[in-house]
């Protein structure tokens, strides 16, 4: 989908309860790309206007960027875990907006796990 390629970096893709898929980010002008190493056939490309929203998930109070969720308009959210992260979601401020990139809620917050 891509004409022009801006930012590549490793990355794995989990796909819920099937393990992870190990492989390549490519962040272009058209759209966010990821393809399998293993296999090159198996990829996923999302157009940036099918991206609804990109949910970073951030650790040791908001110092370390694991990966994101990428929520589609119509096929679901994709979760995946990037080497550069933090480049990653800059680059990707550029084609979707600011506003599209939240902190991603965690369910359990460690500090309310041993709250009296």
């Amino acid at each position: 989908m891509n004409t022009k390629v801006l930012f590549s970096t490793k990355a794995n893709f989990l796909s819920g309860g099937f393990g992870s898929k190990n492989g390549n980010v490519l962040i272009g002008n058209n759209a966010f790309e990821f393809y399998n190493t293993r296999n090159p056939e198996d990829y996923i490309q999302i157009p940036w206007e099918e991206i609804e929203r990109v949910r970073a998930q951030m650790f040791f109070k908001d110092k370390y960027i694991r990966g994101f969720f990428i929520d589609t308009k119509n096929s679901g959210s994709f979760n995946f875990v990037v080497k550069e992260a933090g480049k990653s979601l800059k680059i990707m401020r550029d084609f979707i907006g600011n506003e599209k990139i939240v902190r991603n809620k965690s369910i359990i917050s460690i500090k309310n796990l041993f709250r009296k």
